[in-house]
């Protein structure tokens, strides 16, 4: 049979290059983007009545729900490649005061509306393309009382699995790895549907944080020293406590969480650390730490049915030795970003952050820098001071 198959390739040479082309255009469908196409957004209507429509390159399936706490309507599609221009993001009118979108789950396409008070989905429809045009997705929100919201109020739909339980700790001290290498777990704050915050030219947190995340990846694996793993990879929504779950199910030795944060000052400026702490250490920390901590709310997470164990993580202070050691390297990690004269004042701080709360991995909060300070965004941007802030880090 061997001899068959190069007799073969002898006389038809060009049928293993043919093979070989399909293979390579086989991998090349499969890693290519999802085929529906959003193309723009429209916002129109008063308080008491408003149409909310997005046009398609083809048909598509959707599900609508709403959410309280706060008020949102929550649009679920297959995978979408998002091609509507970067100034529709900022579409508002009646009810809703903005909107945000991305992958809520691999084969989640997500779309959250928020809107300033109770409202109920009169219609939701998807009108067929004529002459050329395209397909459209139309929603109609009405307003309606507190009241009436609160009695005919579902919640999203129950997912059809249940979350995987987290594991028991590993005993302290101990790695999988033969090799020696220490596991690092970076974490890149916020994704897909959860863009994070915005700086002055539009820059989303989640683009920055991942972008730098790779960057620290690449770093500290070139050392040799370390084996690393994402908490993500691509822009995609992960939970807080999936966060938590990466970290302790790779037997993680550190955790650091990036972030960039915005405030209403575009002058302040610099990169601060933070640990868990169950009393933050000024207002501003638990201000932050409430801010992060409501990521999963935001992106119409339903937190309901995880089991009790995973509630118990995010609740639970970390182990004393835990926080030490996360302690420790802040210390550390604050005195190499200092050599780079890019501190905040009072740049070592405390909350409690729900992501660094896995009780048997010392974690830390870096927030990089403040995309609200022009001159900041634009660096923040910059592969070059990206590399060298990681360099801080790797450091550390």
């Amino acid at each position: 049979m061997r001899s068959n198959r190069k007799m073969r390739e002898g006389r038809w040479p060009w049928l293993g290059w043919l093979a070989g082309l399909a293979v390579v255009l086989a991998s090349m469908a499969a890693g290519a983007g999802p085929e529906l196409a959003a193309t723009a957004v429209h916002v129109s209507g008063n308080p008491a009545h408003t149409r909310f429509v997005v046009d398609f390159s083809d048909t598509t399936t959707f599900q609508v729900f709403t959410l309280r706490d706060p008020y949102r309507v929550v649009v679920d599609l297959p995978p979408v490649s998002w091609k509507v221009d970067s100034s529709a993001a900022k579409e508002h009118g009646g009810v809703i005061d903005g909107y945000r979108f991305g992958l809520f789950k691999p084969d989640t396409f997500r779309i959250v509306l928020d809107v300033n008070r109770p409202v109920a989905v009169e219609s939701a429809v998807t009108t067929a393309a004529s002459d050329g045009g395209m397909h459209r997705l139309v929603l109609d929100l009405s307003t309606i009382s507190k009241a009436e919201f609160d009695r005919t109020y579902v919640g999203p739909p129950q997912p059809t699995e249940e979350p995987a339980a987290v594991r028991p700790p590993p005993p302290l001290g101990t790695s999988p790895r033969k090799d020696g290498k220490r596991i690092v777990v970076i974490d890149p704050g916020h994704g897909g549907v959860d863009p994070g915050t915005s700086g002055i030219s539009g820059t989303y947190e989640k683009d920055i944080t991942l972008a730098a995340a790779k960057e620290l990846k690449r770093q500290l694996e070139t050392s040799r020293q370390y084996h690393v793993v994402l908490t993500r990879d691509s822009d995609v929504f992960l939970p807080l406590r999936e966060r938590l779950e990466v970290a302790r199910a790779a037997h993680a030795q550190l955790f650091v969480s990036l972030h960039a944060d915005s405030i209403a000052r575009a002058g302040v400026e610099g990169s601060s650390v933070y640990t868990l702490s169950d009393k933050a250490s000024d207002t501003e920390a638990a201000a932050l730490a409430t801010k992060e901590n409501k990521a999963d709310i935001i992106a119409g997470a339903n937190l309901a049915p995880y089991p009790a164990e995973v509630t118990d993580i995010l609740i639970d202070l970390a182990q004393r030795e835990t926080k030490n050691d996360s302690i420790k390297y802040a210390h550390f990690l604050v005195q190499e970003l200092d050599k780079n004269g890019r501190l905040l004042g009072h740049s070592m701080r405390s909350a409690g952050f729900a992501v660094l709360k896995a009780p048997d991995v010392p974690s830390v909060l870096l927030e990089m820098g403040y995309l609200s300070n022009p001159k900041e965004e634009r660096q923040l941007r910059s592969p070059q001071y990206r590399a060298k802030l990681m360099a801080a880090v790797k450091r550390a």
